[in-house]
């Protein structure tokens, strides 16, 4: 019975795992692209003389509009990511003896245990600049990116 029931815990598990993966493919393909805001996708998607409005919908909206004296905008976009990175272990040694014709021959361990835990963190930011002709179009853009 014990393998009967491990055999068709098996199956389930195999057939759901393939499923639940192509799920998660169609879910992806419905949102579209990745909306992560990084250096390649302003590098990507920003070009002199593009509109306003061309700026707005590929990048969204920025964190800060200025404008010159002469009327001209500039729009920033500032994003900040925060990574952390944590791993942690245990190391451990242990043994055990066996029991003969239903009586308990003997117990043999060994034990010992140790723990460490570790953590990192980094930021990431990402400054770009995007300077706007008195007509509205996309004269030049500058970014900073930074890791600490």
């Amino acid at each position: 019975m014990y393998r009967t029931v491990v055999v068709a815990l098996v199956a389930v598990a195999v057939g759901v795992g393939p499923a639940s993966a192509v799920a998660g493919e169609r879910a992806k393909a419905k949102e579209g692209p990745s909306s992560a805001f990084t250096l390649g996708v302003v590098q990507k998607e920003l070009r002199p003389g593009l509109s306003q409005a061309d700026v707005a919908e590929r990048l969204g909206a920025p964190n800060i509009l200025t404008r010159d004296v002469e009327g001209r905008e500039a729009w920033v976009y500032d994003k900040v990511s925060s990574e952390i990175e944590a791993s942690s272990g245990n190391v451990g040694v242990a043994g055990a003896g066996a029991g003969v014709g239903g009586t308990f021959a003997g117990i043999l361990g060994i034990s010992a245990n140790k723990r460490s835990d570790k953590a990192k963190s980094s930021q990431r930011t990402l400054t770009v600049v995007v300077r706007f002709s008195a007509a509205g179009t996309v004269e030049s853009f500058t970014w900073h990116d930074s890791r600490f």
